[in-house]
């Protein structure tokens, strides 16, 4: 009689792949709460930070063209977004298909659109803001707010001299100073 020695096994059984399956669903399921959180702070920031790049820009823009230029805000169903501009402030208004529109001798300079999909939300207490191009001042003074979704928010406050200062309410948001 002749007898076979068992030969080695090769591959996974059902129950192995099974198992691997589920650590690997558990693992995934604990870390992607955490990676939402992690996207919404960097969309924050990304966003918070173009704005206060954008009022810098407006500013030295404003003194190099020799003309003055304006920063109007507008809420769209999509979202919202901001229009740098010259022209009267109602001479502008963002458009869902791309640029903004701009009525009589207004010419739009540059357009921002903040989706509601980047989970990021942008409030003024002011509707537009005049950028003067012989001292850079800015009319009126105004607070820009940055919020995501977790309540988390930037604030740029722009003072008469068209300078920006950036905050957070409760140093909620890491790197920038309290409010």
């Amino acid at each position: 009689m002749k007898t076979t020695s068992p030969s080695a096994q090769r591959g996974l059984t059902l129950i192995e792949a099974c198992i691997v399956l589920a650590v690997t669903a558990i693992a995934a399921g604990t870390v992607a709460p955490g990676m939402r959180d992690l996207i919404d702070a960097l969309r924050l920031d990304g966003t918070a930070t173009q704005l206060a790049t954008d009022i810098q820009f407006i500013r030295t823009e404003a003194v190099a063209r020799n003309e003055a230029l304006r920063l109007s805000f507008h809420p769209t169903s999509a979202g919202s977004c901001y229009v740098v501009h010259t022209g009267n402030a109602d001479q502008c208004s963002c458009s869902a298909a791309g640029p903004a529109q701009c009525s009589g001798a207004a010419r739009e300079v540059k357009t921002v659109t903040i989706g509601a999909a980047e989970r990021v939300t942008l409030q003024a207490n002011a509707a537009s803001m005049l950028f003067d191009p012989l001292h850079g001042t800015s009319t009126p003074t105004g607070t820009l707010r940055v919020t995501g979704p977790s309540g988390r928010a930037i604030h740029h406050v722009i003072n008469v001299m068209g300078r920006v200062r950036s905050c957070s309410p409760q140093a909620a948001v890491p790197g920038y100073r309290a409010c």
